[in-house]
């Protein structure tokens, strides 16, 4: 309560250009409540044309134990989670150059920039990258050392499309 006190008398008084002392004495009000008087922070806005005034108020609440008070929880409500791209290709359990079912890892770049200039001779897996425009690559074990090797041998690759494209 008293933190969000202070940051409303420190916001009014900045709007206000004055200090957080001369807000809190302008604005600090009695109120009746059930429970009696309480102390709040009100600013009342005097209206033209025989209009109600408006009033702001803050604080004025009994913050008493309510001993007979009936508390109900709620289930919070459970919105589906949509899975990452990489999880689903993951998930899928083939290898996005040669095909295989077996041992996949994920190979990842720093950024598409890496995969190297157009018109140089790129190696199948950047292809494959570049085509999808994406920093991963789900791979068998195999293709990844070959990768990581850098060697320009041909990979085995059935198509260039993925399945969960």
């Amino acid at each position: 309560h008293w933190v969000m006190q202070t940051s409303l008398l420190k916001t009014l008084a900045r709007k206000h250009k004055s200090t957080l002392m001369k807000m809190a004495s302008k604005h600090r009000t009695s109120i009746e409540t059930a429970a009696g008087p309480r102390t709040c922070i009100q600013v009342v806005v005097e209206r033209s044309g025989g209009r109600r005034p408006l009033v702001a108020a803050f604080g004025g609440i009994p913050l008493r134990r309510q001993r007979r008070a009936v508390l109900t929880d709620r289930d919070p409500s459970q919105a589906p989670v949509k899975r990452r791209e990489l999880i689903g290709r993951l998930l899928a359990g083939i290898c996005e150059i040669c095909g295989q079912r077996q041992a996949l890892q994920a190979h990842q770049i720093r950024k598409l920039a890496d995969l190297g200039k157009p018109g140089e001779p790129k190696p199948e897996w950047m292809n494959i990258m570049t085509k999808k425009r994406r920093k991963t690559l789900v791979v068998c074990r195999s293709c990844h050392d070959t990768i990581h090797r850098g060697q320009a041998a041909e990979f085995t690759h059935k198509s260039l499309e993925s399945p969960l494209r």
